[in-house]
């Protein structure tokens, strides 16, 4: 590992940087009399974006913004390894986030044949921009309701052209998926990050009213507060498929750990192999967003980031080598938060003994037991076996939640754990 890379990260994710970047665009802003300008990108098949839709007009009420939408039908390939997998958890991850906002989404959904998505795509590049969110919001429950037409627009040249440049617009600005906001510097995902964008509206002057606050916090304002609620099946563990590299591991075996400890259920972590080593391509743009949306993440949830020393290729293996003695020695827990905390958040390089020794020592290991272990492989069957457990609840990336009969991907999903855990459906509601 370069060992500058870890201070550059560190300077990368520093509130100096970002501040002195939303400083030049609020300058900009201003010396032109502009609204901060909102670019809403809406991928037509995508159930996020029709989330997104149903949320806008309250944004819009609470804030002085002015929105650009952008219409999509397309995402390129390499940033959806497992394109039909996402698609269909997407729909279901959809419908867990509806109910935590009160918002549409079908608990049966219709074949989205590609001659309906390209009506809407259509229809949707049709309407006026003074009447674009309501009128959208009717086309896109249309579609996800099933109910089409008879007679449906085909694309033509100049959809094609429209939805081509729009795209572009996408790429050009740095990002690659839809359900996307962007507002100069920065990117947010989705109803999940727009709790995000609030708070920065508020502290740059864009309220409408004084005493504004973020209201899209429901995934995670209530966690593990208040007195401990009894769980429905103690006996039930609480399983996370977890990558040593995956910066969102790190936030989810954080907040898995805290909720293992608040409720007294066991929680497993289950290792598996980084994307890119095995052979699944991460390009550049997605890993900056990543990286940057980890950073407010951790931020929110009260834990570091940013110091990073990436352990892809052999502080990974390192760190899977020990997984048996750290379990062994009834301390894998604490092994691993004391690997995730070191290369997400300290700069320790794992790949060298001396880093390793560190973290290590640190959670109450013996070092030289440790080391006798490094050179073993008999860990590659279990994280093989473990990927393959994944794939076969409908999961391929980290971090991934098994409860029960529970399933769910990405950090931002433990509050549905605890709802489940303690049988609240609205533990997190304002």
């Amino acid at each position: 590992m370069n060992p500058l890379m870890p201070h550059l990260a560190r300077v990368l994710s520093s509130t100096s940087l970002l501040s002195l970047r939303r400083g030049y665009h609020s300058a900009k802003r201003r010396l032109a009399g502009r609204l901060h300008m909102l670019d809403v990108f809406i991928r037509v098949d995508d159930p996020y974006s029709y989330l997104l839709l149903q949320v806008m007009d309250d944004v819009c009420s609470r804030f002085n913004v002015e929105v650009k939408w952008w219409v999509i039908v397309e995402s390129p390939e390499d940033m959806y390894p497992e394109k039909t997998m996402w698609r269909e958890y997407a729909c279901r991850d959809a419908e867990h986030l509806a109910r935590l906002y009160n918002l549409d989404f079908p608990s049966q959904l219709p074949a989205l044949e590609q001659a309906a998505i390209d009506h809407t795509a259509v229809s949707l590049l049709s309407l006026p921009v003074d009447d674009f969110p309501r009128q959208a919001r009717g086309l896109l429950a249309a579609l996800w309701q099933g109910r089409m037409p008879t007679q449906l627009l085909a694309l033509d040249s100049w959809a094609r052209q429209c939805l081509a440049e729009n795209s572009q617009r996408l790429q050009t600005l740095g990002h690659y998926a839809g359900a996307m906001i962007y507002c100069a510097p920065e990117w947010y995902w989705g109803v999940d990050r727009l709790d995000h964008l609030e708070r920065r509206l508020i502290a740059e002057g864009g309220a409408k009213r004084s005493d504004e606050k973020a209201v899209y916090t429901r995934s995670y304002s209530g966690f593990c507060r208040g007195e401990r609620a009894d769980v429905v099946d103690p006996d039930l563990p609480l399983v996370l498929y977890w990558s040593a590299r995956s910066p969102y591991s790190y936030l989810a075996l954080e907040k898995a750990a805290q909720l293992s400890e608040h409720y007294g259920i066991a929680l497993e972590v289950k290792p598996v192999l980084p994307m890119m080593m095995r052979g699944m391509p991460v390009p550049p743009d997605k890993k900056m967003y990543i990286f940057h949306d980890t950073v407010r993440e951790a931020e929110k949830q009260g834990l570091e980031y940013g110091f990073v020393a990436d352990p892809l290729g052999d502080a990974v293996e390192r760190c899977y080598a020990l997984c048996d003695y750290a379990e062994s020695s009834g301390r894998l827990l604490p092994f691993l938060l004391s690997f995730a905390r070191g290369v997400n958040a300290q700069g320790i390089d794992a790949a060298s003994d001396r880093g390793l020794k560190r973290i290590i020592q640190r959670c109450g290991l013996d070092w030289e037991a440790a080391r006798q272990q490094l050179g073993n492989e008999h860990w590659r069957g279990a994280v093989q076996k473990n990927l393959e457990e994944m794939y076969a609840m409908g999961c391929w990336g980290v971090p991934s939640f098994r409860y029960g009969e529970l399933v769910l991907w990405g950090q931002d999903r433990i509050g549905i754990v605890e709802n489940a855990m303690i049988g609240s459906a609205a533990l997190h509601r304002c």
